[in-house]
């Protein structure tokens, strides 16, 4: 992420999930310089928010692959035309045509476009914050964190991870092979998460790696000027308990909504932006909509139909910005990847 206030880009694509990072890459492949935005603070969308170790099927050639090392794989593969990453901020406003977008973020940041890739999945979201007094304060200093962008930064230190769903044991089994102490707090002792997920952490509990608080509630944060000292947790009876920890990471899952891009003026549909299904174009001219968030006539919310819109939408872009210049279509195994050293 950089810190200027004032970019130029050919296409500015608003989210950095899966088929954001893709259609940066094939921004790259076109020869555009590709700019992304996104609400989190990490790259991934919902892949790294909700379910790092989530196994999917369904990427050709791939007959499993967990969502991070799909995330990482992206963000490779977009790496050797530098893409510019804008994130913790979504971008508030758009204003101008097609050829010459202004974009405006919520940390003031402006970004010139001849073109827009909305491929925002479900639209803008955060996560759900326990309601603790004080959080605010630890959240600054970063020892509550909603996810993981590194989790090298957790070896040799105690954590307390709450939640019951994918995400938290997720992370419970990453960070269990690099904390001195994981705790997990649940209100039960029954999960949401997948069944190998809360099988490996079973074992890691047997093993002495992890400790399961259950049935226990955040109650309250121990320390002072944002240094995290413990965790206090209760149970539904009162009984409460602090927990040293040096960070606290709740997942509790995000809180999805369209935000902004409600007031852009586009044909929206059921919070989904109605396209044209042979470019991904919307309402609005130079605009486009790609993966989740856009719909047709018999769409398939899947990864590899997001993909594949990418695709369709910056040829598409291609065409609209050189309506004269004619363009001969090129395998990548034939052209290769230009900036790629």
């Amino acid at each position: 992420m950089t810190s200027h206030t004032h970019h130029e880009a050919t296409i500015a694509i608003i989210g950095a999930g899966p088929v954001g990072l893709f259609a940066a890459f094939q921004a790259g492949m076109l020869g555009f310089k590709p700019q992304v935005i996104d609400a989190l603070d990490s790259i991934g969308g919902q892949c790294t928010a909700l379910y790092p170790e989530k196994p999917i099927y369904d990427i050709p050639a791939h007959p499993e692959l967990p969502a991070m090392e799909l995330i990482e794989q992206l963000e490779a593969q977009a790496a050797p035309f530098d893409p510019i990453y804008h994130l913790g901020q979504q971008v508030t406003r758009i204003e101008g045509e097609a050829g010459d977008f202004t974009l405006t973020t919520s940390k003031g940041v402006e970004i010139r476009a001849a073109a827009v890739i909305i491929a925002a999945g479900c639209g803008a979201f955060g996560p759900n914050r326990p309601p603790l007094e004080g959080i605010e304060a630890y959240e600054e200093t970063g020892f509550v964190r909603y996810m993981v962008t590194r989790k090298q930064m957790y070896k040799g230190k105690r954590v307390v991870i709450a939640g019951g769903g994918d995400s938290a044991l997720d992370w419970t089994n990453i960070l269990a092979h690099e904390a001195e102490k994981v705790y997990l707090v649940h209100r039960r002792d029954k999960f949401r998460a997948l069944p190998e997920s809360e099988k490996q952490m079973r074992e890691l509990v047997l093993d002495g790696k992890v400790e399961l608080v259950v049935p226990y509630q955040l109650d309250s944060l121990v320390g002072s000027e944002g240094q995290l000292e413990a965790v206090r947790v209760k149970t539904l009876d009162g009984e409460a308990r602090d927990l040293e920890a040096d960070y606290l990471l709740p997942f509790y899952g995000l809180a999805m909504e369209l935000g902004p891009i409600a007031e852009w003026g586009l044909n929206i549909s059921k919070s989904l932006i109605t396209v044209d299904a042979a470019t991904c174009e919307t309402s609005t001219a130079g605009i486009y909509a790609i993966g989740d968030i856009a719909t047709y006539a018999n769409k398939l919310k899947l990864i590899l139909c997001g993909f594949s819109e990418a695709a369709m939408a910056t040829h598409a872009i291609r065409a609209q910005l050189y309506p004269e210049t004619t363009f001969h279509f090129e395998y990548s195994t034939s052209k290769g990847v230009p900036n790629a050293a």
